[in-house]
Formats: C-alpha cells, structure tokens, sequence
C-alpha cells in the first residue's frame, strides 16, 4: 500500500519508536494522528513542536486511550478532520521492569498491574474496536500491533530483570487479538503483529531499567540474543515501513524482530562422527 496522503494513526508517538515511526510517516507524505498524555509532558510538547510544519496534514490530540469515550471521541475527531483512516501503528503500553519496580506487593506498585492491563491490553483493543469501522469505509488499510517478546519468554533467564509477570502476560494476549483482528478486518485491512525484543529506548539503551543493570546483567542479554546486539530505532522503523508498503499478501502473522533472542544463545553443534561402520 502507499503511504502518500494516506490517513496514520500512530500511538505512543511522544518517543521512542512511536516518534520514530511518526517521523518516517510524515516523510512518507502521510497525513498523521498523534495521541499524546500526561505520562511524558515535555517529550509530547516536543512532539507537537516538532510536527507542527505539517500544518493541516497533522492532528495531535490529548488523549487517554484507556477511556472508552475519549477513543471515540478522538476517532469522529479524525473522520472529520480527514474523512478517513488507513493505518493504525498500535503502540501503546504500559511495562513495570522490575529491575526498577520490584514486586507488585509493594505500595509504591499498587496499582501497577492494573496499568500494564488496561494500557497494554484494554487500549489496544478501544482504539482497533473504535477505528476498524472508519478504517473499512476507508478502502484498504493496515493495522500493526506493536508487542513485545515479554509474551513469550515471560519474566525468565536474564530478561527476567525487565518484563513484569503482568507485562508478559498482557503482551501474551496481543497475539490473540492480532488472529481476531486480522479475520475480522479482511479482506480490505491487513493486521499483523510487530514482536520486538530488546531495542534502544524499548527494554534496552535509553531505558531507567537499562541504565540500572550492571555491566555484567547487560552483558548477559547481549549474549543471550544471537545477533550479540540490542536493536536499533531505524531497524523498527524499516519493518513497520515493510508491513505497511510491501506485505500486500500477509496478514494475522507476527514478525519477531528480537535479533534471536527467543531462540536464546545456545549454539548448534557439530555433527559427531557418529559410531556406525562405514
């Protein structure tokens, strides 16, 4: 699908990746909605500086996306600004590493798990329940779910120190939904999860959990992923740029984007000399 003067929705946009993806959007000539709330004032207040040359071809709007009448007010906010929605980049959640937070039985956490349920789970599901509808009178579309790897390895081996039981547990449903979705939506909207491991400012570099572990810890995870690395923005960026423009015959796939970190370090052997005769 092009993405020339097509309708984005990208949430999570204030950093990170979701700011990386709004960028490259933008470049792409993409007419792009920004969500933003109060978790990160000063990154969403850059945000709406920095895509403020866009003029009309922009909407950033003040949203919690865990609120059911706030979804559907921002979604008849972007049909009548725009007439129509033809990509939704999911990007939203809420992870407590436990480097940072500890166990949920502390006060300090309290409401903790709620968060990583209703941010990660409950606002994926408002936005697409809200959207799809706009997005099928729209002509074709793409719906990407971004998770997190979290659902498959869990709170285990040396990412054990970042991902959150509730965390992995709300990614593990995301899978869940991108099969429904993407059944749901056919055949005009294409929906496909994005799984991504450790990246710079997503698990990895330019985290408050990261920059806690030792050397040793972070070392560790390297290791543990068999491309030796953690991921680079660009890297995210280019595969949701793939989902979008290049993948017209997938849909309901995940695309794991962790360097192998699920398939852990371990390395295949040689083969043995075996002990049958020649």
């Amino acid at each position: 699908m092009e993405i020339k003067n097509k309708v984005a929705l990208i949430l999570g946009a204030s950093k990170g990746i979701g700011l990386a993806i709004g960028r490259a959007l933008a470049q792409n000539g993409a007419k792009i909605v920004l969500p933003f709330h109060t978790d990160w004032p000063e990154e969403a207040e850059k945000m709406q500086k920095e895509f403020a040359g866009l003029g009309g071809n922009h909407l950033a709007v003040k949203v919690d996306l865990r609120e059911a009448d706030q979804v559907k007010s921002l979604v008849e906010n972007i049909q009548a600004r725009f007439g129509a929605l033809h990509i939704l980049v999911n990007n939203i959640e809420r992870g407590g590493m436990p480097v940072v937070h500890g166990s949920y039985d502390l006060e300090v956490n309290r409401e903790q798990w709620d968060l990583e349920m209703d941010t990660t789970v409950k606002a994926k599901w408002l936005v697409v329940h809200n959207a799809l509808p706009l997005m099928k009178n729209s002509g074709e579309g793409v719906i990407i779910n971004i998770s997190s790897i979290a659902g498959i390895v869990a709170r285990s081996g040396p990412a054990g120190l970042i991902f959150n039981d509730g965390y992995a547990a709300a990614n593990r449903a995301i899978s869940s939904f991108t099969e429904s979705w993407a059944r749901e939506a056919a055949p005009a909207i294409r929906v496909n999860e994005l799984m991504l491991g450790f990246f710079e400012t997503r698990h990895g570099e330019g985290t408050r959990g990261w920059e806690i572990l030792s050397e040793s810890e972070k070392t560790s995870l390297c290791k543990h992923t068999l491309l030796q690395r953690t991921g680079k923005l660009e890297e995210a960026v280019k595969a949701v740029l793939f989902l979008i423009k290049d993948a017209d015959f997938i849909t309901g796939a995940v695309l794991r984007l962790d360097g192998g970190y699920v398939l852990g370090g371990e390395r295949v052997p040689e083969i043995p000399d075996g002990i049958l005769d020649s």
